[in-house]
């Protein structure tokens, strides 16, 4: 098989990062830039960032990228994207933003969302009567604040002037797509988190049923398209910008939620990966659409035709270890790290998170399993699921006389681990898991975490080269099939081979599940005084 070099950029919430990668016979990363921007958080609960930023960004990780590299520009047979997801970027008929774009995390809707959905007769927040025909179409229900219906429809309502001029609605990365090709299209997993698409059409998904429900109008949506399809070529004018050569094949790329999974190599019907980040998931592939209301999980689409993901997701896992870091470490058992805001940097900003890991491994390896009996909730921005409650908070529970900050310290990566087995298990009650768990993102480089993570969960777990690079890794595999060095996504696994294994201890299952089941109760038992404090 001839190699061929492929360009990845994974945008993410408060940077992005560039990777160069080889495919043959399996998928290798060569090169990599970073380089953060900012998120502009408003009073009113508004979230938003800058297109130029982002493309500014892109455009000098790229430079930076090649300029240390052997590879050159005309060499890369494909250019792809991994992003953040339900975003709102609104442009006109020329592909400029008319405005900056909304992030996922903006919260202004409330009004909207209040008229749209989460009215009259209410169940899972919902209108009983618009939820039932969603479930059927969509199978899930536009009901947050922070969905991206909600966001246009508060556009249409404040900003009347902007709305008049739109022509297309974008998530980011297809709007990043439009920007590099100057074509107006997005992928089914984008349409599918806009909670506009009728799962069972594919790519002729927009439902005029919804849109008609919700007041979108459905000229404002682009064409969809899947994932590996080449949606254009770069543009002399996109490809000066960002010092990349006219008429590289661009393709269609997925959301960070849709490509981490290709990315870990878990893409066969049964098989799970578990991500720590900044959020943290456990994710099955399934083969129909399923969902556990009572519990927030939710078969959603993703980068694979005729499969779904059946995710389950915390608010907060590495997230975390920043605050671990920022209150509990620094100064007091000399972290060697720099302080400083994350958010704030706009170069090296992954990395205090990749040398975090680093540290951690030296600091609670020498700590029993169990913490010394201390269990930490990671519940730092409340919780999404097995229970949605935005009042949720974390808890150091049992600390005694002779507790220290190493016994704490472990305790919030149990706490994590314990929080990922209870979704975990609650997936297992309707999609069986086959295989090893896959475990990827920042809380992988950590072979204390990985160990940790197969004890607490029971099963054997794998991590792959990379485990913070997934999301671009997946998005190489787009191109790939793309360019058809790869078969099509479901022979991905191949391409990704187990980096590590790790077997669960038997010395340590009494011990872990003795604190699980406290860990489960600590919810149900504080959950009125949550309210109290924090509703």
């Amino acid at each position: 098989m001839e190699a061929k070099y492929v360009l990845a950029y994974d945008i993410g919430t408060t940077g992005v990062k560039t990777c160069l990668f080889r495919i043959d016979s399996v998928i290798t990363l060569l090169e990599s830039a970073s380089m953060g921007y900012h998120l502009y958080t408003l009073p009113d609960g508004g979230a938003e960032q800058d297109a130029d930023e982002w493309w500014d960004a892109m455009a000098q990780t790229t430079k930076k990228l090649f300029a240390g590299s052997s590879v050159k520009p005309e060499d890369i047979a494909g250019i792809s994207f991994c992003s953040q997801m339900q975003g709102v970027v609104v442009v006109d008929r020329d592909g400029n933003a008319l405005r900056r774009p909304m992030s996922y995390m903006d919260q202004r809707a409330k009004k909207e969302v209040k008229e749209g959905i989460s009215n009259g007769i209410q169940v899972a927040s919902a209108n009983i009567f618009k939820l039932i025909p969603y479930l059927m179409i969509t199978g899930a229900v536009s009901s947050s604040v922070k969905d991206p219906i909600w966001k246009y429809k508060w556009i249409e309502n404040n900003e009347p002037e902007i709305f008049s001029k739109i022509y297309k609605v974008f998530d980011v990365k297809d709007y990043l797509i439009c920007r590099c090709t100057g074509e107006f299209k997005c992928t089914q997993d984008s349409a599918f988190g806009f909670l506009l698409y009728d799962t069972r059409k594919g790519k002729e998904g927009w439902s005029k049923r919804i849109c008609d429900m919700v007041g979108f109008h459905m000229e404002h949506l682009p064409e969809i398209v899947q994932s590996t399809d080449m949606i254009g070529r770069l543009t002399e004018k996109a490809a000066a910008e960002l010092g990349l050569a006219a008429g590289t094949p661009v393709f269609g790329g997925g959301g960070d939620a849709s490509l981490i999974g290709v990315g870990a190599g878990a893409v066969g019907v049964g098989e799970t990966h578990i991500y720590s980040g900044t959020s943290g998931w456990v994710c099955t592939v399934v083969d129909k659409q399923m969902v556990d209301t009572g519990a927030m999980i939710a078969a959603i689409v993703g980068a694979q035709p005729g499969k779904f993901n059946y995710f389950a997701e915390m608010e907060t896992a590495s997230k975390c270890f920043e605050w671990v870091k920022e209150h509990l470490a620094e100064d007091e058992i000399d972290l060697y790290l720099d302080k400083h805001d994350i958010t704030e940097s706009r170069e090296n900003y992954e990395s205090t998170y990749t040398n975090l890991y680093e540290f951690l491994n030296r600091v609670v390896a020498d700590v029993p399993a169990g913490s010394n009996g201390v269990i930490f909730t990671p519940w730092l921005h409340g919780n999404r699921c097995p229970f949605e409650d935005p009042n949720a908070a974390g808890i150091f529970f049992n600390i005694k006389v002779d507790t220290g900050k190493s016994d704490m310290i472990r305790a919030v990566l149990e706490g994590i681990c314990f929080h990922l087995r209870w979704m975990y298990e609650r997936e297992l009650k309707k999609a069986a898991s086959v295989g090893p768990v896959r475990f990827v993102g920042g809380g992988a480089l950590s072979p204390v975490t990985s160990q940790m993570l197969a004890d607490i969960l029971g099963t054997e777990v794998e991590t792959v080269a990379s485990p913070q690079n997934v999301g671009s890794v997946g998005a190489a595999a787009v191109i790939g099939v793309g360019i058809g060095l790869i078969n099509s996504l479901d022979d991905v696994k191949s391409f990704i081979p187990a980096d590590r294994k790790y077997t669960p201890n038997p010395d340590h299952k009494a011990t872990y599940d003795k604190n699980f089941e406290v860990f489960k109760k600590m919810y149900s038992t504080n959950k009125k005084l949550f309210a109290e404090l924090n509703g």
